[in-house]
């Protein structure tokens, strides 16, 4: 991303993977290009969750099987956290298990009661190879637990149980965007 830049600015909206597409469920290799491409990929990335109107977005649900994500998110204090992160590693979550409304742009339209820690640790880098520590709480902890899920080919509805799955899957049956090939 160029300096002083908006993200996204300078990317292409591309199309989304949808619930049933195989990059959703395929585990995501390790960046070890930190070049031109990289930075390109960051940037449709960005236009791509803001063209869709989300919060974070996985690099597996444009149909690239590459750890990145980006987010523009906030916490429970309304606090804006904006970035990305290359190579992504969970290193810690903890505090309260919240359940709160979680929905995914690979599943439009849809959300359900998910269960996940209130504080979260993302280790990684930015697209220039620089090391980068990621610290959310909230609604944010969400997001990165969420985007962390994506690359290794989990999605929320993963979390669910009982009839809260039921629910789900009944729901994503009826989703004009359904693939024929995939439940959830």
């Amino acid at each position: 991303m160029r300096h002083g830049t908006i993200p996204g600015a300078h990317g292409r909206v591309r199309p989304l993977s949808l619930l049933g597409d195989a990059p959703l469920r395929e585990q995501c290799r390790e960046v070890t290009d930190f070049g031109p491409d990289l930075a390109v990929l960051v940037e449709d990335l960005f236009a791509t969750m803001y063209a869709a109107q989300g919060v974070g977005l996985a690099a597996n649900q444009i149909g690239v099987g590459l750890r990145v994500f980006v987010f523009d998110c906030p916490d429970d204090d309304d606090v804006r956290h904006l970035g990305h992160v290359v190579n992504p590693r969970l290193v810690e979550t903890d505090g309260l298990v919240l359940r709160g409304p979680e929905g995914c742009l690979s599943l439009p339209g849809l959300e359900a009661g998910t269960e996940r820690f209130d504080h979260a640790v993302v280790e990684g880098f930015t697209v220039t190879g620089e090391p980068v520590t990621v610290h959310g709480t909230g609604f944010f902890a969400r997001c990165l637990q969420h985007e962390c899920d994506h690359l290794e080919g989990r999605v929320y509805a993963d979390h669910l149980a009982g009839w809260r799955k039921r629910r789900l899957a009944r729901q994503i049956k009826r989703a004009p965007w359904r693939r024929a090939s995939g439940p959830a």
